[in-house]
């Protein structure tokens, strides 16, 4: 089944669907990231319970990235470079790993005020539900693959102004220890519109050598 299946997918020219799937599958589990962080600041998950949820979390987006290693290796039809859907998944990891990183340090750091960071963590997750446009287009629609990643990279360029706007904030009161906890999470959140930045890259760079 999975031969006669590639073989439909070179015929049609569409990418093969077995790659689109560990695509969103990690897409999916980097958004159960994003909403188990939004869950956390606003106290519906405990910081110590959301540091052990995010870990089978992560579990979960590593099972899809290595799927999506061993079917590319034997993949015969692919809409954009394997390199770049290679970075696209690397990316998608990063930004898991980061939204893994946040948790972890807000439940060490213990901020007080969690809300703040409401406004960046709402917009990572625009950024990862345009990304699952994205990748869908690269299965059924490559053509309009392009304005996709445009769109994704609106997503990283909003983060990237939240995040300066976040630390003038910071900067314009007094430096305490509570207010560098608080450039610490954010600096985090930047570092997530960053890989999402990357991911739009990797599939705007794709779109540009078909």
């Amino acid at each position: 089944m999975k031969r006669l299946r590639r073989v439909r997918d070179l015929m049609t020219g569409h990418m093969d669907s077995a790659l689109a799937e560990a695509l969103i599958g990690q897409l999916e589990a980097t958004k159960k990231g994003a909403w188990l962080a939004i869950a956390m600041i606003g106290g519906d998950t405990r910081r110590a319970d959301a540091h052990e949820e995010m870990r089978e979390i992560e579990h979960q987006g590593d099972i899809q990235r290595a799927r999506l290693v061993e079917e590319l290796s034997g993949s015969l039809v692919t809409p954009i470079d394997r390199e770049d859907i290679f970075r696209l998944s690397r990316s998608i990891d990063d930004i898991l790993d980061s939204l893994r990183d946040f948790v972890r340090e807000s439940h060490l750091y213990r901020v007080r005020e969690q809300g703040r960071f409401a406004p960046m963590l709402d917009q990572v997750i625009v950024g990862i539900e345009a990304l699952e446009t994205a990748v869908r287009d690269l299965a059924s629609s490559p053509s309009v693959v392009s304005n996709d990643a445009l769109e994704v990279k609106k997503v990283s360029g909003t983060l990237q102004r939240m995040y300066q706007y976040e630390i003038a904030r910071i900067f314009s009161g007094e430096i305490t220890a509570e207010t560098m906890k608080e450039r610490e999470l954010v600096r985090r959140l930047e570092i997530v519109g960053i890989a999402i930045g990357e991911a739009a890259d990797a599939i705007a760079d794709g779109a540009m050598k078909r």
